[in-house]
């Protein structure tokens, strides 16, 4: 008998854990009913976890480890992470493990086959960095949903700005397509877009609304912004129309570390409005506009090196 959907849904709710974020939860979940439709049966192993839990697993195999006074070391078990407190997306809620089971969910299967890639691809279609792409070490189970933030970034307290791209469903919680940081109610929307489209009015003519959401007006008056961008500090000679064709995208230009200017303030706003915060949306190409490109990079399945040329504008405009 084959493993029924709501069975491998329950067992990856409770694994989750209570202190797992909404989206990362909403799009795990989504994750394991994609796979399902494609007879590929996951379970979310882990999320949520806490500084002494995190603390108790690297304790494993090392000789003498404490944390906040406590003793954690256990060398009756090998060493099974390098990530110490802090130091986990996990501790944030920001991570989840997953495995694949057998048709009738009562058997592990720990093989990273053609069905696991294509599990860890759909985790990557709806938000995901998958641990199986890392250069070095390799994290197969591993998924996390980050928002470009570090681990100083989230032990300082800052709260990842994280989009659902599940298709919204009755009853859901979190919308599509708008950034969560603290949901805005329907009436004040998110300052920080409502400060975007107020720039893009004036240096632009935009003449778009005001109201702290990324719609469709916002997305073209964005390509339109670029677009006069690209025909005054390039010669790129393009229609203004706010539109995506081959032309805008030939013309990028690769944007990076240092970068300055209105093509770099454009690529922070779009990198933001996307839900990956550059934490300083003013023209600087600095450390934390390079984070978040590389975490949409990841996102969105193109290489991440962090320079936003033609395939990162075409995934942030196309």
């Amino acid at each position: 008998m084959t493993v029924k959907l709501e069975t491998l849904l329950d067992r990856s709710e409770k694994n989750m854990g209570k202190g797992i974020h909404p989206v990362v939860k909403e799009s795990a979940l989504e994750m394991v009913k994609r796979a399902y439709q494609e007879t590929i049966f996951v379970i979310i192993s882990a999320g949520y976890r806490s500084m002494e839990e995190q603390a108790k697993l690297y304790g494993q195999g090392r000789l003498g480890y404490s944390y906040g006074g406590l003793n954690y070391s256990d060398l009756s078990k090998p060493i099974v992470t390098n990530a110490m407190p802090g130091e986990s997306y996990h501790n944030y809620g920001l991570a989840i493990d997953f495995f694949i089971v057998s048709d009738d969910g009562k058997s592990a299967i720990w093989t990273v086959d053609e069905k696991w890639r294509r599990a860890a691809a759909i985790g990557k279609s709806l938000g995901f960095a998958w641990g199986g792409d890392w250069s070095t070490f390799k994290d197969y189970p591993h998924l996390d949903l980050t928002g470009g933030l570090s681990y100083t970034q989230l032990k300082a307290g800052i709260k990842p700005n994280l989009i659902s791209k599940v298709t919204p469903t009755p009853g859901s919680t979190v919308k599509p397509d708008v950034i969560v940081k603290d949901p805005p109610t329907k009436d004040s929307g998110d300052q920080t877009i409502k400060s975007i489209q107020t720039t893009l009015n004036r240096h632009y003519q935009a003449k778009i609304d005001v109201d702290g959401y990324y719609g469709p007006n916002t997305k073209k008056a964005l390509i339109k912004g670029y677009q006069m961008e690209l025909n005054k500090q390039y010669g790129a000679r393009l229609t203004v129309d706010g539109l995506w064709g081959p032309r805008t995208r030939a013309a990028s230009p690769n944007v990076k570390e240092g970068a300055k200017g209105c093509i770099t303030y454009i690529l922070q706003a779009a990198i933001y409005m996307e839900g990956f915060n550059p934490f300083g949306i003013d023209g600087i190409f600095g450390i934390g506009t390079e984070s978040a490109v590389k975490a949409f990079q990841r996102s969105s399945g193109i290489y991440a090196d962090g320079i936003a040329g033609e395939n990162t504008f075409s995934k942030l405009f196309g």
